[in-house]
């Protein structure tokens, strides 16, 4: 691409690791201030963010599972959620090869898969370093990852109380353990995974009174509320800005993050006045 672009990203059940090569990109999220970064961490979110480049973007995009971000940097997840860093400002053990000659930072990685000559090569070796940066890393709770689990088949629709029992834990150890290595506490991960649910149904056509039933929010003003503070806009506006591109860019689809999920948004300045509405969800 060629052209300056902005899009939004709504809130999805995955952190976010992009190994830059190049341009920077711009990330706003409400309240919080700008990020200009080559290489990003995203932790997980409860708000839309607005990402801006100028025309040229390349490197790789890894989405994570919350736990395998916190087994990988080894920080509280709560401590990241809706923030947008650096990623070799947080500990990792990729330094562990420097010996070796290899590379000691997430920067250095990300040259050496821009220096590759071809994306198997570059898929061949992350596949390789991330396969052992976790196994060298944080060890996450399998109750934990049985729990998201859990939250992630049903789409948000069992009682934290239920997830509790289902792993043997008191509701509140369940709640701590959870924002420690998911960063988000069940309840409201559960909202994300609701409304990432929700976003898909309407996108294949069903409508707003049916995807709040089949999602289970208590009727259609309801889901219209999470909507509004999870993407800054109303479910009918999400929807007609996917069917209806942008005039800055005729005739492109939504480049959504996730094969089959509605995540996003191509932006005009008109169009992003909605995210300055939004607030943190809690």
């Amino acid at each position: 691409m060629d052209r300056p672009r902005r899009r939004l990203e709504a809130p999805i059940g995955a952190a976010t690791l992009l190994f830059g090569f190049e341009e920077p990109v711009r990330i706003t999220r409400a309240g919080r201030p700008p990020a200009t970064l080559v290489s990003v961490f995203s932790g997980p979110t409860t708000t839309p963010a607005v990402g801006e480049h100028g025309g040229r973007l390349s490197g790789v995009e890894v989405l994570l599972m919350p736990w395998a971000a916190f087994t990988l940097f080894g920080t509280p997840q709560y401590e990241l959620t809706d923030r947008t860093v650096d990623p070799d400002d947080l500990p990792h053990v990729l330094g562990a090869r420097r010996d070796a000659g290899r590379w000691r930072s997430i920067g250095e990685l990300s040259a050496a898969l821009a220096a590759l000559p071809s994306w198997q090569a570059r898929f061949g070796l992350l596949d390789d370093e991330l396969t052992r940066w976790s196994q060298a890393g944080t060890p996450s709770s399998a109750r934990v990852v049985r729990a998201w689990s859990e939250l992630v088949r049903t789409w948000g629709s069992v009682p934290v109380r239920g997830l509790a029992e289902e792993v043997g834990w008191s509701v509140r150890h369940l709640e701590n353990r959870f924002r420690e290595q998911i960063g988000l506490g069940p309840k409201v991960a559960a909202r994300v995974l609701r409304l990432q649910r929700a976003r898909r149904l309407l996108a294949q056509g069903h409508g707003q009174a049916e995807t709040a039933a089949i999602c289970g929010f208590y009727d259609q003003a309801h889901l219209s509320g999470e909507f509004r503070a999870m993407t800054g806009c109303t479910p009918r506006e999400f929807t007609l800005a996917r069917v209806v591109p942008p005039v800055a860019h005729p005739g492109v689809p939504a480049p959504d993050r996730m094969t089959g999920e509605a995540t996003s948004l191509l932006l005009t300045s008109a169009r992003s006045a909605v995210f300055s509405k939004t607030g943190r969800v809690r």
